[in-house]
């Protein structure tokens, strides 16, 4: 075969790609089949995260691109046939008064309603979310439309027995099997919506069709499946959860945001800094890792305890992220409202005998860009409390309007499966669980392991906030009287002096235990470095 035959061969191997409707015809399709993100989503392979990064404006290849396609034209087909069959309904003429509630009130996307089809009541039916009577249906489910009538019953949302599915161990954590009714176009990026509307624009879901787990329900519910499977080998359900940690950490982001205030925006555009200068390299963001040790200790031998901070990344997941698309600013004051990047020059730290410069072991002067986490901390050590420094010098910014609130479903569900496995002595949950969050940061960058979240924004951020409060626990150590040895990372602090009466032991995320105890006096860093 010459090259040449080679090369016909490939091309004739390579297939046309399948066409794809444009993106609001995607999300249509979907929305007026009444199927979910998480159905579609489970039924092409993928999540409800990249489900909605296809609805937004990405588009897929290969298979997957095929497969979609594919669900798109049967769509389409199906709903179009349904259309053509439809009975046209008997001209009615217009009631008034009382007689005008049995009329059908029909919105369409501009008039005001979203897309939501209200239906006024003559005879109220029972509220499918709380049960009881109400005066409309939206999109063919009785409903009230203001939340403070929607109270739920004691009843209200149980399913009849019958209905009930045989319960099943679950192979992987999976997102609330729900038929969504079609929602109100989506808020401007950075902008909240009230949470009634945000409820009435998912639309309610059918009670034969929810999901009774809550988030920490699926975590142990996918544990116990895989014991089940390895027939209760701890080692190996341990070592396949870890394995599948991303994508089940991502389906359980998923469910965590469901009602949600906000969106999460999984692709967004993001500015060259945030980028990697080389296959292999780094882009130009400067998280500030402490990597301290004190030079000189107090005169005589002293005894060292070497603290672990539990969690660190756990906790680190409630801090300021940004909405949406990162805006540049230059010359501009700090805004607490919003958060992403910056381009500062430090000031200069005059502390290091005895505690960390707070943007970390830096060896170049000069500017850099630093993350919200690390500026904040700047500034509030310039502040009127500490005045342990200048303020920084900020030249430019990368922001959007931020919450603190964003992952913080997600950070309380792992929190709380993690407080119920060290009671329980669980190290299966255990492990999985911090597999779970740590890989989350990890992969969130650009990744190969994890397509379906790129924030290295994000990434920068929270590994950040963990610096930042490992830090500020050095400070407290420092303003309670205790000698500091030695910050590294995210979780460990080197101490002299009686740290139980300033950090409460044990291993919830709000308290520290002991790694290592040690004899130091003048050689501390040399004993430090043994110990690396």
């Amino acid at each position: 075969m010459s090259d040449f035959d080679a090369i016909d061969s490939l091309l004739d191997a390579v297939g046309p790609q399948a066409e794809l409707p444009a993106c609001d015809v995607r999300r249509e399709l979907r929305e007026r089949a009444r199927l979910s993100k998480a159905q579609v989503a489970r039924a092409l392979g993928v999540s409800p995260s990249t489900l909605s990064g296809w609805e937004s404006g990405r588009d897929p290849a290969g298979e997957a691109r095929a497969k979609y396609a594919y669900l798109l034209d049967g769509l389409n087909a199906k709903l179009a046939t349904d259309t053509e069959n439809r009975p046209e309904p008997a001209e009615q003429p217009m009631a008034s008064g009382a007689a005008a509630e049995d009329v059908t009130a029909t919105s369409s996307p501009g008039s005001g309603r979203g897309e939501d089809e209200v239906e006024l009541l003559a005879v109220p039916e029972p509220c499918v979310l709380c049960g009881r009577p109400a005066g409309q249906r939206v999109a063919g489910f009785a409903q009230h439309l203001t939340p403070a009538d929607c109270r739920p019953t004691a009843t209200a949302t149980e399913a009849p027995a019958a209905e009930q599915p045989a319960p099943q161990a679950p192979q992987a954590l999976q997102a609330p099997h729900a038929v969504q009714a079609p929602h109100a176009p989506q808020a401007p990026l950075g902008t909240a919506r009230p949470a009634g509307a945000a409820a009435r624009s998912r639309g309610p879901a059918r009670r034969a069709f929810q999901e009774p787990s809550g988030p920490v329900d699926l975590i142990r519910e996918a544990v116990q499946g895989a014991l089940a499977e390895r027939q209760g080998d701890v080692d190996a359900a341990t070592a396949a959860l870890v394995k599948r940690a991303i994508p089940d950490a991502m389906r359980l982001l998923d469910v965590t945001r469901k009602g949600a205030r906000y969106d999460v925006i999984a692709h967004p555009w993001i500015p060259d800094i945030l980028k990697k200068q080389t296959a292999r390299g780094a882009d130009q963001i400067w998280e500030a890792r402490p990597k301290w040790t004190r030079h000189e200790l107090p005169p005589g031998r002293h005894q060292v305890t070497a603290l672990d901070i539990n969690g660190a990344y756990l906790s680190a997941l409630k801090t300021h992220l940004p909405l949406g698309r990162l805006e540049h600013s230059t010359g501009l004051a700090h805004d607490r409202r919003r958060s992403g990047v910056h381009l500062i020059t430090p000031p200069e730290w005059e502390h290091e005998a005895v505690l960390p410069n707070p943007i970390g072991q830096r060896d170049e002067p000069g500017r850099l860009w630093v993350t919200e986490p690390t500026l904040r901390l700047l500034l509030r050590l310039s502040g009127p409390k500490h005045q342990l420094c200048d303020p920084p010098q900020i030249h430019e910014s990368y922001t959007s309007g931020a919450t603190e609130n964003l992952l913080e479903k997600f950070r309380i569900a792992l929190k709380d499966a993690r407080d119920t496995a060290i009671e329980q002595g669980d190290t299966v949950t255990l492990e999985y669980v911090k597999a779970m969050y740590s890989k989350f940061v990890s992969t969130m960058g650009e990744s190969n392991y994890n397509r379906e979240l790129y924030r290295p924004d994000w990434m920068h951020l929270i590994r950040s906030q963990a610096f930042a409060n490992l830090w500020l626990k050095a400070l407290k150590a420092h303003d309670e009287g205790l000698a500091v040895v030695r910050a590294m990372g995210t979780d460990e602090l080197h101490v002299i002096g009686d740290w139980r009466r300033v950090f409460a032991e044990g291993r919830a995320v709000t308290e520290v235990k002991v790694k290592d105890t040690y004899t130091a006096g003048s050689d501390v860093a040399e004993h430090a470095d043994e110990g690396e």
